[in-house]
C-alpha cells in the first residue's frame, strides 16, 4: 500500500466489470500492467485499449475533466497520446469511477536506462513535443492551483517537510541550498499549455533502427496551462549534462526558465524519496536519482 485508503483490484474483477461496461470487450483478454504509478491501477485489455482504476476514489466528474484534458493532449501532441473514452460509475465492486482509454503501445521510459549522454534523437523528440504544447494558446485559462506549476511559495513548506523525513537519504542542507538559490527568480511571463507531470513512468519509448525514440504519452489527465519551465523536469529525470544542455538549446531556454525547472524538478523528487522508500522503490530510486543530477549538475552552481 503506498496510500492510507488505498483501494485494491485483480485481473478477474476487471474481466467482470468490464463485460458489465463493455460488452464488445467481454472476451478479450485482460492483464495488470506492471507500472511504478502511483495513482492508478492499469489493466491492458486486448491490443486496443485499457482500463484505468484510481487508488483512491475519485467521483465521475474528475474523469470528465482528464478526458477533457486527454482530448485536448491528443489533438495537440505531435505523437500518440493516451486518451480516456469512457467513464464508469462506482458500484459496489469498485467504490470509484473509473476508465476505459486507448492503448500506446511501447515500453515506459522508467524500465531503461539512458546513460548520461548521446541521445540526440531522443532529446528532439522531447523538445518537439514542449515546443508543440508552447506553440498552442491557452486561450486566456490560468493555472488551476493544483500541484506543481504556479508559485514556488506555495511548495516551500512540503519542501521543507520532506527535508526533514530525508536526512538519511541524500544531503538535505545541501538541497535546501540548491532549492532557495532556484526559486530566487523571476516568475513566468505567461504561461503555456503543459502535460505537467512528464515522469518518466508517463513516456512511452519505442527501439527503432535509429536509436530511442519517444513513441507516446500517458496520464495526460491534468494537461492545462502551467510554468513553461514544468514539462522541462524530464531534463534531470531522464538526461545527462550533455543531453540537458542540448534540450535547453533546441527550447531556448532563458536562465531564469531553467533554473526554475530544476527547482519543480527538485520539489518533484524530495517527495519521492522519503514518501515512497518501503511501498515503491521504483519510485523512490527515482527521486534519489533525480536529486543527485540536480547536485552534480554544472550549470546550476
Amino acid at each position: 500500500m503506498m496510500h492510507e485508503g488505498e483501494l485494491s483490484i485483480d485481473a478477474p474483477a476487471v474481466e467482470k466489470l468490464v463485460a458489465a461496461a463493455f460488452p464488445h470487450l467481454a472476451h478479450e483478454p485482460v492483464r495488470r500492467v506492471d507500472s511504478i504509478g502511483t495513482v492508478n491501477a492499469l489493466f491492458r485489455i486486448g491490443s486496443f485499449h485499457a482500463a484505468r482504476f484510481p487508488l483512491l476514489p475519485v467521483l465521475p466528474v474528475e474523469l470528465e475533466n482528464e478526458m477533457t484534458a486527454t482530448t485536448q493532449l491528443a489533438e495537440i501532441a505531435p505523437l500518440p497520446v493516451a486518451r480516456i473514452l469512457e467513464i464508469v460509475p462506482a458500484s459496489s465492486t469498485y467504490p470509484s469511477a473509473w476508465s476505459l482509454q486507448s492503448w500506446v503501445p511501447g515500453r515506459t521510459a522508467d524500465s531503461i536506462n539512458l546513460g548520461d549522454t548521446g541521445h540526440e534523437l531522443l532529446v528532439h523528440d522531447f523538445a518537439r513535443l514542449i515546443s508543440a504544447f508552447r506553440a498552442h494558446p491557452v486561450s486566456g485559462r490560468e493555472f488551476d492551483g493544483n500541484g506543481r506549476g504556479g508559485r514556488f511559495a506555495e511548495h516551500h513548506q512540503w519542501v521543507e517537510h520532506c527535508l526533514e523525513q530525508s536526512s538519511h537519504l541524500f544531503d538535505t542542507q545541501a538541497v535546501r541550498t540548491l532549492w532557495a538559490r532556484l526559486t530566487a527568480v523571476d516568475p513566468p511571463k505567461v504561461l503555456v499549455l503543459s502535460h505537467r507531470d512528464l515522469l518518466p513512468a508517463n513516456l512511452i519509448m519505442d527501439d527503432t533502427a535509429a536509436g530511442l525514440r519517444l513513441a507516446g504519452v500517458i496520464d495526460g489527465g491534468a494537461f492545462g496551462p502551467a510554468d513553461p519551465a514544468l514539462d522541462l523536469i524530464v531534463a534531470w529525470n531522464l538526461f545527462g549534462q550533455q543531453d540537458r544542455r542540448m534540450l535547453r538549446k533546441l527550447l531556448h531556454c532563458t536562465d531564469a526558465q531553467w533554473h526554475r525547472a530544476a527547482a519543480w524538478a527538485l520539489e518533484q523528487s524530495v517527495g519521492l524519496g522519503w514518501y515512497y522508500e518501503q511501498s515503491n522503490p521504483q519510485m523512490c530510486a527515482l527521486g534519489l536519482e533525480t536529486i543527485d543530477r540536480l547536485l552534480a549538475d554544472l550549470d546550476l552552481r
